[in-house]
């Protein structure tokens, strides 16, 4: 009796076996540093959506500036000469690779303050992916003071109005490629991540302007960070995908090309420059259109676009 019951049993163990075997996912080959890396990442809940949730706030209100003011350490990341020339109270000035070194010395939520708030947004997704709870300061300087206003008033404009580059079409089916190589001293994806993280920042800000995207879009993979109805509804540079979210969670990132020059657009090049920054972070060549469609359909733009603000918000010399 005991023996037929045995008997019983080893094909139920061993089915139960297969089945479970079979039910889990692949694991990630400890020899390929980006599938450490990417694990790493959603493990710790750094996946790109998370990085991009409440990255970003505006100027205030005057009669909200002393509130303001009090909830943030400000770290502006613009050249000395212009950081002396004005800047916001209170502040300190740190270059780009050092952004992290600036920031152990915080104590509350960090806001980083730049030209025009994209530099800044590499910054927020260095130290957002290294523990600190960051934000950057939409349209930078330029939204702060009128006085600082130039980079962004002398970039917005209609340069891809008329161009043949410019079209309607519809979306492009998405196209699966393979991993991009992540060469490291790191094996482990804590080292990955600390390693990736400030190799970026001393890369500097990776963007490009649309004159070279509009002239010749086939040399990049080019990924429109817009809702599908703003797709439709204003057209896209040719060739243009349109791969948002972009989430390890969901394999998305395999429609990334890795063996070109990834350029990834929006509105401003602010949201751009976060997704650009992640992207190199975990190992592609990416870089993000310089004042998005700001500076190509401005005219067309029914939001999202950049006005010079008329309120003075105060700012001190050195």
């Amino acid at each position: 009796m005991k023996k037929l019951a045995l008997l019983l049993l080893v094909p139920f163990l061993v089915f139960s076996s297969c089945k479970s075997d079979n039910d889990d996912p692949t694991p990630p080959d400890p020899t390929n540093n980006y599938q450490t890396l990417t694990k790493y990442l959603v493990d710790e809940d750094l996946d790109l959506p998370a990085i991009l949730d409440g990255w970003i706030v505006g100027a205030p209100a005057e009669a909200d500036l002393a509130a303001f003011m009090d909830t943030y350490d400000i770290i502006d990341i613009r050249g000395a000469a212009d950081f002396a020339q004005g800047h916001i109270e209170g502040a300190i000035n740190s270059p780009l690779a050092d952004v992290l070194t600036a920031a152990a010395n915080t104590t509350k939520p960090i806001l980083v303050v730049c030209y025009t708030g994209q530099t800044a947004s590499h910054a927020v997704v260095a130290l957002k992916l290294s523990g600190f709870e960051a934000k950057t300061l939409k349209w930078g300087m330029s939204g702060w003071n009128p006085d600082f206003s130039g980079p962004w008033e002398s970039n917005i404009g209609d340069d891809a109005i008329g161009n043949a580059n410019w079209v309607s079409v519809t979306e492009p089916t998405k196209v699966a490629f393979g991993e991009p190589t992540i060469t490291a001293s790191a094996s482990d994806g804590a080292g990955l991540l600390e390693e990736m993280v400030q190799k970026m920042l001393d890369n500097g800000f990776k963007a490009v302007g649309n004159a070279d995207v509009l002239a010749d879009p086939a040399v990049y993979y080019i990924n429109n960070f817009w809702d599908l109805v703003d797709y439709e509804h204003y057209g896209s540079i040719n060739g243009a995908f349109r791969v948002k979210p972009l989430s390890i969670t969901d394999d998305l990132m395999k429609y990334i090309d890795p063996d070109k020059t990834a350029v990834t657009y929006c509105w401003t090049g602010q949201t751009s420059s976060m997704v650009t920054a992640y992207l190199n972070v975990i190992g592609y060549n990416a870089v993000s259109l310089t004042f998005g469609t700001n500076g190509m359909i401005y005219s067309d733009l029914e939001s999202h676009k950049f006005v010079t603000p008329t309120v003075s918000l105060p700012v001190v010399t050195e």
